[in-house]
């Protein structure tokens, strides 16, 4: 006799020479649901005052470990010192793929109350926005990663390869999170790949009507410089040769009317590319030669600052030290220089050529930070991911690479040997992005929306087992 047991397995096996039905994961997810818990998340975490310095990211990531811990997901929480702490989480895979790194920090900037429309700390929800100080730069993004993560973990959805959250400390002064993290911790993430910051939509960013996802595929390399000046001191009532102020001054003269040259990366010819074969007509054309981009565009592209950053290396006067007292001529004087670097040019380079430009023995540079370009492969599944992803979400867009003018954590992966893609996965207006790093920071509903459906699509063509043998 048959056992019930067996006939049971009968009756539910699927027929001879056929396989399971795919599952459309889309139609699991109640995307309205998923946005009025994200904002709710995004509220909350924005509450948490983590303003670098001092940091106190401890708190932020007790508070992301608090919500992973009500869906069942573990996760750890790991120090480099008294109040400063970073997060690792992960939902495992078959390890078919190496793992991929959703990273966001958990630190902000300083913000003026005063000049804020609503408290920078309210996570006020209002004016269909989220307000708060790291809405977009981004606790907007980590608060999207982690919805999708709890997402994918109440979906018990099969992935072919781990998903790893890191929310780090100290991104926005000196990234002592990421090289902790992956210093003293790298075991527990081991990732091939990661997505973080560094690129964002913005409306008309290349003319008017055209929305553009610049994906970041690489950063600048960075020289930061002290340059400093040794001179004659004296009273101040009588200026004479050789002072310290003097020398400085006719050197940062020499330094700002040197103009490095347009030189724009691969990225940046790509980009105008995709634009301009969404554009059509001859503006579009023009838009997909180089040598006409150089010959048309080049004085449009100087004039616009970001633009002209993404161009060229840039030189920049960002502080002066040495005074004594208003009557007080100092023995020296210095300036503070940001240099940022294009890949194909080291910041050994760099220096030799500032030096050259200086010309002179009264001069002492003195080298704050260096840190080369590093740029990831455009031929990777997740930059195709996070393309296809965008344009899909946001109908008559266009996505493509970009060199990040800035420097984020990814530096770091990339030494590692990461895959790091930059994209804050909202669609900006000057006026909102103007609240980055300034005043009535906020993320609107729409843009959360917008990021969820781009994140959920992509990490599902990234990560999805969709392998007979994976459960369902």
């Amino acid at each position: 006799m048959y056992s019930l047991l067996w006939l049971i397995s009968l009756s539910t096996a699927s027929p001879v020479g056929t396989e399971a039905p795919e599952i459309d994961w889309n139609k699991k997810v109640d995307f309205a649901e998923m946005e009025v818990e994200a904002s709710l998340l995004l509220s909350q975490y924005l509450q948490v005052d983590t303003t670098n310095p001092p940091g106190n990211e401890s708190e932020g990531a007790d508070f992301l470990a608090s919500v992973l811990t009500s869906d069942g997901i573990e996760s750890k929480i790991v120090s480099f010192a008294p109040n400063r702490a970073s997060l690792i989480a992960k939902l495992p895979g078959s390890g078919e793929e190496g793992a991929l790194c959703l990273v966001s920090h958990i630190d902000v900037v300083t913000a003026e109350p005063k000049a804020w429309k609503n408290p920078p700390f309210s996570g006020r929800i209002t004016d269909d926005a989220i307000w708060g100080r790291g809405a977009i730069d981004m606790k907007g993004t980590g608060a999207i990663q982690l919805q999708i993560l709890r997402t994918l973990h109440r979906l018990n959805v099969p992935l072919r390869r781990d998903i790893v959250l890191l929310a780090l400390a100290d991104e926005e002064v000196e990234n002592g999170g990421v090289q902790h993290v992956l210093d003293q911790h790298w075991e527990d993430i081991q990732c091939t790949h990661a997505i973080n910051e560094g690129g964002l939509g913005v409306k008309n960013l290349l003319f008017p009507g055209q929305d553009v996802f610049a994906i970041s595929v690489g950063e600048k390399g960075v020289l930061w410089l002290q340059m400093t000046a040794k001179g004659r001191p004296g009273h101040g009532s009588t200026p004479r040769p050789e002072q310290s102020t003097d020398i400085l001054f006719a050197a940062l003269q020499r330094i700002r009317f040197h103009q490095e040259a347009f030189s724009p990366p691969d990225a940046f010819y790509q980009l105008l590319d995709q634009a301009g074969r969404q554009k059509g007509g001859i503006t579009g054309w023009i838009l997909r030669q180089p040598r006409l981009v150089r010959m048309l565009l080049k004085k449009r592209i100087r004039e616009q600052p970001l633009a002209n950053a993404g161009t060229s290396n840039t030189i920049n006067l960002t502080g002066l030290e040495g005074r004594v007292a208003p009557n007080v001529i100092p023995s020296q004087a210095s300036a503070i220089l940001d240099i940022r670097i294009l890949p194909g040019t080291t910041t050994q380079e760099m220096l030799n050529r500032i030096e050259s430009i200086v010309d002179d023995k009264r001069i002492q540079l003195e080298i704050l930070s260096a840190k080369e370009a590093r740029v990831s492969p455009l031929n990777d599944p997740v930059f195709t991911a996070l393309k296809n992803a965008s344009e899909a979400a946001l109908p008559g867009a266009v996505a493509g690479p970009v060199i990040s003018v800035g420097f984020t954590d990814s530096v770091y992966l990339r030494q590692k040997g990461v895959h790091a893609y930059g994209l804050a996965p909202f669609m900006m207006s000057e006026e909102e992005l103007l609240g980055m790093h300034g005043h009535n920071e906020r993320l609107s509903m729409e843009n959360l929306a917008l990021g969820l459906r781009i994140y959920w699509n992509a990490i599902l063509a990234l990560s999805l087992d969709s392998s007979p043998s994976a459960p369902r």
